[in-house]
């Protein structure tokens, strides 16, 4: 009996063996910095990560890279690769369709909102809108409708008006101007009894028409700095928000009811952004903070905390017979200090 139990370990552990030798088909998706090729190779931290583990468990591996996220998982649950490695959210409804490692990588959400030099100043933005320029104009219309007035009522009665109407067009414009802004000219007070009305009134309407200029700007800049204004993910409600259809941001925006606009993959998500068609992305912290360090340097910044605190890990399919081996190795390195360099390498110390 002893020696037929002795057999059948035998057996199983061979069989592990053989499953270990074969060369695994390993799923990933462009997510730097755990997953991208350069030089026509496959580099990152959950690569690197993966080298170790397949080092230690003595296999060989080819990577299969998907377009998108949602064609990866579906190929591990489906059985089509033998894990998959990336920036993996291991979350209660994913782990109903397949099997979790033990965490990689402690990550979260945060938003990225384009940096102020990428807005552009407030006050430009203010003074170049549509709207104050039609209303600079109109000012104009009116600055110059009144000093042509003023010439018809004084043209006979003081030297200043006394000219021909193309002649009179600027300095009539010029007298109104100054009346609105300085009071008027001392020395050029109207004479006739219309001029003297009209004059009063200009001097009246213009009190009125500088505190609306006025009023305008300070309000057009201040709701400039309300909707650049990011800080929280509270904040977001009414902005062009952004992120990837499926990922975990997803299904936080929707629990929140904040309406978003939704990509396919992360190329199309950064290239909107860029075209400032977003006001702010929510997304994997770590890959934000990529970003806006590398690709999207000077034209992103993160702001606020990480918040909705998640975790990575290997997705296998479900009953995998890798998934004991691969914590066992990940134990490992987390015991011998290998899994802490690998994390100082790619982020810093994890202190």
């Amino acid at each position: 009996m002893a020696k037929l139990l002795g057999a059948v370990f035998l057996w199983i552990a061979m069989l592990g063996t053989q499953s270990m030798a074969q060369t695994l088909n390993v799923g990933t998706i462009t997510r730097a910095p755990f997953s991208y090729e350069k030089d026509a190779s496959s580099q990152g931290f959950s690569i690197e990560l993966w080298r170790e583990i397949a080092s230690t468990l003595q296999t060989d591996f080819e990577v299969t890279r998907f377009d998108t996220f949602s064609e990866m998982l579906a190929s591990v649950e489906r059985g089509a690769v033998d894990l998959a490695i990336a920036n993996i959210s291991i979350t209660a409804a994913r782990e109903q369709r397949m099997d979790f490692s033990h965490p990689i990588f402690e990550s979260g959400l945060q938003v990225m909102t384009p940096s102020s030099e990428t807005q552009g100043s407030s006050l430009w933005s203010v003074l170049l809108s549509q709207d104050l320029l039609l209303a600079i104009l109109l000012a104009f219309g009116l600055l110059f409708g009144g000093g042509m007035l003023m010439w018809i009522f004084e043209r006979r009665a003081q030297p200043y008006f006394d000219r021909t109407a193309s002649e009179a067009m600027f300095p009539s414009f010029w007298w109104a101007l100054n009346l609105v802004v300085n009071g008027g000219f001392e020395e050029r007070v109207p004479r006739t009894f219309f001029g003297r009305i009209f004059g009063v009134l200009l001097v009246l309407s213009s009190l009125f028409i500088v505190s609306v200029f006025v009023a305008r700007i300070t309000a057009a800049m201040t709701i400039e700095a309300i909707n650049h204004n990011v800080n929280t993910v509270n904040d977001l409600y009414g902005k062009r928000v952004g992120t990837l259809f499926g990922s975990t941001a997803a299904a936080y925006l929707d629990g929140r009811d904040l309406t978003y606009r939704g990509f396919d993959d992360l190329q199309s998500m950064t290239d909107a952004f860029e075209a400032l068609e977003l006001d702010a992305v929510i997304f994997d912290a770590p890959v934000l903070a990529y970003y806006a360090k590398h690709q999207g340097a000077g034209l992103a910044d993160l702001t606020g905390p990480v918040f909705l605190r998640e975790n990575y890990g290997i997705a296998l399919p479900s009953g995998s017979p890798l998934i004991e081996p691969i914590n066992q190795s990940l134990l490992q390195m987390r015991e011998d200090g290998s899994y802490d360099a690998l994390h100082t390498k790619w982020f810093g110390s994890l202190n």
